[in-house]
């Protein structure tokens, strides 16, 4: 497959460049780069549903707390004024 993708000139240099210090065929650099960022894509997408799905079984158990109990321990953690 192929598809065409136009960079801007700043980003086609760093790649350029990404491929020269690697010594590899440029469209090949850019494949294992976008391949990368879509595996991180979707395993950041799956880490924040699992995270959306631990909260919700907690709070239908009843593991939460008020906004004003979360707020007062932020501020003494962090020093911030009342």
């Amino acid at each position: 497959m192929s598809i065409e993708i136009t960079l801007n000139p700043e980003l086609e240099e760093q790649l350029r460049k990404k491929a020269t210090q690697r010594g590899q065929d440029i469209s090949l650099v850019a494949t294992k780069l976008l391949a990368s960022v879509l595996e991180w894509e979707a395993q950041d997408s799956e880490e924040a549903i699992q995270g959306i799905k631990q909260g919700l079984n907690d709070f239908e158990a009843g593991n939460f707390r008020g906004f004003d109990e979360f707020a007062a321990e932020q501020r003494r953690k962090y020093n911030l004024p009342a």
